[in-house]
């Protein structure tokens, strides 16, 4: 609605004779409605054009824009501006001069829109301030109504420190600086934090200029992470890492400080190029090691809760940042390898002994396994060679068992002293992981802190008797049960085993003895000493046959020996008769010599 309280009366005008009815007719109609619209503005439709606010309230905007009547645009076109005020010059695009009801129809929002990305790139190119309406949130930051475009407002846009409560900014209207744009996809990135970055980077390095190492500075904590705290020093931010925040052990930062609060902290160090500032809260404080009672000694006892947790050990804190290792070896008096998890766990409330103890360097060494007697200390009375103890299998090697008999006295039982009868390859044929066993000691190595053990011993030596029941040459009934290269095992009476190399395996038809046959055998060798038995089933009728081949040779050998004793007397009679005719030869001769 036109404000017609400042407009002049026309000057020259008869009022007196208008009164009357006498109208000046010097000019024609058509003269005036001419001189009329020559002192408005030409106009057209489709057009933007500027346009001077002359009211507002809270539903509407006129704008007069010089045309015979006055536009109405509504307010929420100007949220954006909450400082429009009247006699403002404005931008509104004509959509047409007369509705129906004669009224100029005007938009305020089409005429930035069609402005708008050419505004917009100018911005960024000038490094503009614009002023923009935060319309609602959205995932990672915020949508700004920026000359008619919606531009993104990134969370980390809006602020230098951290935002967390984006709604507090939803319908405000605030300055922006336009960061970046994409042509093709027609989207604009816009920032509140780059237009006090300038302002706050100056202040950054007055406040590092005046920094000294050792300096103590009051902070807000203006950010909480896993691995520290961020403090805002006035316009510089630095940083308590969480290895500086408290002389014991911080799992979460948020056990020291709480957001938002205001303490004392002390410069560590800073770096001027890249603005690095090192703080401590820790360091305002006497550490720890400095009070500690100065009795404290080796040998104390002294109590604690345990912090850290590793393989090799625990560490238990004694008092707020004192802590003490606990070694796996230091846990237990048992010579296994074992995991300190296998002892306690993070939060335990333990006792320990102190072993060693260093202020200087700040570190001690704890014990619990010295809580209870160390069980060698007395191993010859607790366990004498030739006692008998029901122990448990821990481990197993090719040559033998190692086994514990209560935590900390471990023994060795050699696979030879398992069995006295059965030839055990592997302790796995005999036993298992965890089972009981009974044990007979057979010596004591105190030193290297090992038992020599027995399982056999716990019984009579067989040997003894198998001496006088497996004679050489005997003859016993028994089983193959295994078959090697070598030759076989045969299962034999009272559980005893023997062994027949493959010649020995050969049956009187000439074949191979098979396994599970169930044949004589003969006992060719027994080895008390190493309790082997040498056995044959050939020999059984070999030793038939040769026996055989005995008896025929001494049947034979009278007939043999008249036959040769007749040729040797007809070769005698031969013999004499001949030498007789030369001897009587010789005589006669002689005696003829002698007439």
């Amino acid at each position: 609605m036109t404000d017609y309280k400042n407009v002049a009366p026309l000057e020259g005008f008869d009022w007196e004779a208008y009164a009357n009815g006498n109208v000046n007719t010097d000019q024609s109609r058509e003269a005036q409605e001419t001189a009329y619209e020559g002192s408005l503005n030409k106009i057209d439709d489709h057009k933007v054009v500027d346009g001077t606010v002359i009211s507002i309230n809270k539903r509407e905007v006129v704008v007069n824009i010089g045309s015979k009547s006055d536009g109405i645009i509504p307010a929420g076109e100007f949220r954006y501006n909450p400082d429009l005020k009247v006699g403002d010059t404005v931008e509104v695009y004509i959509e047409n001069q007369e509705d129906k009801k004669g009224q100029l129809i005007l938009s305020h929002k089409k005429a930035r829109a069609s402005r708008s990305w050419d505004r917009v790139n100018e911005a960024m190119e000038s490094e503009e301030i614009i002023k923009g309406y935060i319309k609602c949130r959205t995932k990672g930051g915020m949508i700004v109504d920026v000359f008619g475009i919606e531009a993104f407002l990134p969370g980390s846009q809006i602020d230098v420190k951290p935002i967390r409560d984006y709604d507090i900014f939803v319908g405000k209207t605030m300055e922006f600086k336009v960061v970046k744009i994409n042509q093709e996809y027609k989207n604009v990135v816009v920032s509140h934090k780059a237009l006090i970055e300038a302002e706050l980077e100056q202040q950054k390095k007055e406040i590092i200029g005046k920094l000294e190492k050792g300096q103590v500075l009051e902070g807000t904590v203006k950010n909480i992470t896993s691995y520290g705290v961020f403090i805002d020093l006035g316009g510089v931010d630095g940083l308590i890492h969480i290895t500086d925040l408290s002389w014991g052990r911080v799992s979460d930062p948020r056990e020291i400080v709480e957001l938002d609060s205001k303490i004392n902290v002390v410069i560590l160090d800073f770096d001027n190029e890249k603005k690095r500032i090192a703080l401590g809260l820790k360091q305002l404080t006497p550490h720890p090691w400095d009070a500690l009672d100065a009795n404290l000694k080796v040998g104390d006892h002294v109590k604690g809760k345990v912090v850290v947790m590793a393989d090799y050990g625990a560490f238990v804190e004694i008092a707020p940042g004192v802590e003490g290792l606990i070694h796996v070896s230091e846990m237990s008096w048992s010579q296994h390898l074992r995991s300190a998890q296998d002892f306690m766990k993070v939060g335990d409330e333990v006792e320990a002994v102190i072993l060693t103890l260093n202020r200087e360097e700040r570190k001690m060494s704890l014990g619990i396994k010295q809580l209870k007697e160390d069980p060698w200390q007395n191993i010859e009375e607790k366990y004498p060679v030739g006692s008998k103890h029901t122990a448990k299998v821990r481990n197993f090697t090719n040559f033998g068992i190692f086994v514990e008999i209560e935590e900390g006295v471990d023994g060795l039982i050699h696979i030879s002293d398992l069995s006295w009868t059965k030839k055990i390859k592997h302790p796995s044929e005999f036993t298992q992981i965890g089972a009981e066993l009974e044990v007979c000691v057979l010596e004591i190595d105190k030193a290297n802190r090992r038992l020599s053990l027995g399982h056999k011993q716990l019984e009579e030596n067989p040997w003894d008797v198998f001496e006088t029941i497996f004679t050489v040459d005997s003859i016993h009934e028994g089983t193959i049960v295994e078959m090697l290269d070598k030759g076989a095992v045969i299962q034999l009476e009272y559980g005893v085993e023997g062994f027949a190399t493959p010649k020995h395996l050969v049956k009187e038809d000439g074949s191979q003895a098979q396994l599970n046959e169930k044949l004589e055998f003969k006992v060719i060798e027994f080895n008390k000493e190493n309790k082997r038995i040498i056995l044959s089933h050939s020999r059984i009728y070999e030793d038939v046959q040769r026996a055989a081949a005995r008896e025929e040779k001494k049947a034979k050998a009278p007939r043999a020996k008249k036959a040769a004793e007749a040729p040797a007397i007809q070769n005698q009679a031969a013999s004499t008769t001949l030498g007789d005719i030369d001897a009587l030869a010789e005589l006669k001769a002689k005696m003829e010599g002698e007439k």
